[in-house]
């Protein structure tokens, strides 16, 4: 039997408390809000150290990125805050601040404003140790990179976030990590067509671009039940993770007065608000409302086009 050096196994034992940290990562919870405000900075951050980027970073370029980030794949909130996680990340032991000049702290925690964050440049990143961990072990930026967007994404937003934040990752191989009956249970309830638009194309016996989404993400909870599905084409299962569409308890189809686009839009979405949804086969198998309620609160982008638009 090989034996490991000393280096080895130190190596070995950094790269796994590094991981456990990110495992351990505090995300702010209530009830079952979404809050991917320190899994988007880290991502943000891997793709910086890919890209040969400094290890700090000044606030005002964290302010600009992050905040595209958290509108575009975080909950719909009327403001994002970038400064939060930029912060708060010292806490869990990922994340480093260069306070050059005392900051004023917010009353009430020890957070420092956002103004002065801006004012005097403050930097963060990586802390010195980890960033030499990461920079010398690429496949162990992937790792945090993947668990990362198993923990905090569905599958269809994982391509457009990587590209987001500048990183690059085979996820080829990546294991399903949902009960195998999902699938092939929520598109026999369907019949095998998309609950939006009737889509149904099948290759033998396989289906072709035909998906079973979850309503209330996988991510935050949502149990893998048929009532928690819709079986969706590509395109509608993407619009559905990306909160462009969504469902009313009444399971009249809601379309975002925030979509937009060409000769497609109307046919793909236009023409379906207000429409009901397409039932299942089976009765027990109609979407639970509290799925419904949690997508359009902390997914759907509002607010949803009148019919007449």
């Amino acid at each position: 039997m090989a034996v490991l050096s000393d280096d080895t196994q130190s190596r070995d034992s950094r790269r796994q408390q590094l991981l456990e940290k990110i495992r351990d990562l505090n995300v702010w919870r209530r009830h079952e809000e979404r809050a991917p405000h320190k899994p988007l900075l880290l991502l943000l951050a891997l793709g910086r150290l890919q890209n040969q980027c400094d290890r700090l970073v000044p606030f005002e370029e964290i302010d600009e990125q992050l905040g595209s980030l958290l509108e575009e794949f975080g909950p719909p909130r009327r403001s994002v805050h970038p400064e939060y996680p930029f912060w708060r990340l010292q806490n869990d032991g990922l994340w480093e601040i260069e306070e050059k000049v005392h900051l004023t702290r917010r009353q009430g925690n020890t957070d420092p404003l956002r103004s002065e964050l801006l004012r005097f440049h403050i930097r963060g990143g990586f802390p010195e140790s980890i960033y030499r961990i990461l920079k010398s072990d690429p496949r162990l930026v992937g790792q945090i990179a993947r668990e990362l967007l198993d923990a905090h994404f569905p599958d269809s937003l994982r391509d457009e976030i990587l590209q987001s934040v500048g990183l690059e990752l085979d996820l080829t191989s990546q294991p399903g990590r949902r009960h195998p009956d999902f699938r092939p249970s929520v598109l026999a309830a369907y019949e095998h067509a998309c609950a939006f638009c009737g889509y149904s194309v099948r290759l033998d016996r396989a289906d072709l671009g035909l998906d079973a989404a979850h309503i209330e993400w996988h991510q935050a909870g949502g149990p893998d039940i048929v009532p928690n599905g819709l079986a969706c084409c590509t395109v509608h299962h993407q619009a559905l993770d990306r909160g462009a569409i969504s469902v009313t308890d009444e399971f009249r189809i809601l379309v975002s007065s925030r979509l937009h686009g060409g000769s497609k839009l109307d046919e793909h979405f236009l023409s379906l608000t207000g429409q009901l949804l397409r039932k299942p086969c089976l009765t027990d198998a109609s979407p639970n409302p509290e799925f419904l309620a949690w997508h359009r609160r902390e997914v759907f982008r509002e607010p949803p086009r009148d019919r007449a638009d």
